[in-house]
């Protein structure tokens, strides 16, 4: 464990990371190349990778870290945030990156906007399997399509502390869809969040990622997020969703009907 203070810093950026020491440098050289004050707090689960030693040689530059079990990645995220005390917050997956120059735009916007409690930017997806850098489904907030898809990502987003602060932060019932779930209720309880147009940040695509490993679990989440604040589930989430329960009761139907007149 390693305490550091840091002088005037104006965001907190807390990493969360378990056995991702092939991403956890990168992460971190991401965060100290930005050009402004930050607060870097690392809230790894126990890894028993080499992630250790990617902490040692950081440690100098890290305001705070720990390695120890924890409750899952919100709570994790959310009890990082309670080491720091800048006036904006946001966190990093160990596994993705900030653009040079990425919280500076972010910085700037929220500062112009006095309403909005927080504020996102587009985003890359750098695909491990195809080599490619394509630019992540990222929209203009409206309340119509954000029950359709998140039309945020979460790499490229910056919140108030004290709209963080005022919601207690993630919801730590949720462990994959806990991003979305907080757009929603920071849009519910204070406002509409500010866009802009400049690329933030990396979201890296590989074979170990969680939403990739639980894809069902990711929908079944994603829907009652939608669900309790949307108030219905639009149909494209019913449709979408992998292997949902519907498409396979229609496979079931039509293996019956063929067996039935086989």
């Amino acid at each position: 464990m390693n305490i550091k203070a840091k002088s005037i810093p104006e965001i907190t950026v807390v990493i969360p990371s378990y056995n991702q020491s092939n991403y956890l440098g990168s992460a971190i050289n991401s965060v100290l190349l930005q050009d402004l004050a930050v607060e870097l707090i690392v809230m790894d689960g126990g890894s028993i990778d080499g992630s250790m030693s990617v902490l040692e040689k950081y440690k100098n530059e890290l305001t705070y870290w720990q390695s120890e079990k924890d409750s899952g990645q919100a709570a994790a995220i959310n009890n990082g945030m309670k080491y720091g005390s800048a006036p904006y917050v946001c966190w990093l997956n160990s596994d993705d990156l900030f653009l040079p120059g990425g919280l500076r735009a972010l910085l700037n916007a929220i500062k112009e906007d006095d309403k909005a409690p927080f504020v996102y930017g587009n985003v890359f997806t750098d695909s491990e399997f195809s080599g490619s850098r394509e630019p992540t489904a990222v929209e203009k907030f409206d309340e119509n399509r954000l029950a359709n898809k998140c039309i945020i990502s979460q790499p490229g987003t910056l919140i108030r502390r004290s709209a963080w602060e005022a919601l207690d932060g993630l919801d730590a019932q949720y462990h994959m869809s806990m991003d979305y779930d907080l757009w929603w209720r920071l849009y519910k309880n204070f406002s509409s969040p500010r866009y802009i147009s400049d690329f933030v940040a990396v979201n890296r695509d590989h074979q170990s990622t969680k939403t990739r490993n639980n894809r069902r679990e990711h929908y079944r989440e994603s829907m009652q997020v939608v669900k309790k604040h949307y108030g219905s589930i639009p149909i494209r989430w019913w449709l979408a969703q992998p292997y949902s329960v519907w498409y396979k009761a229609f496979l079931q139907k039509v293996r019956v009907f063929f067996t039935s007149n086989g």
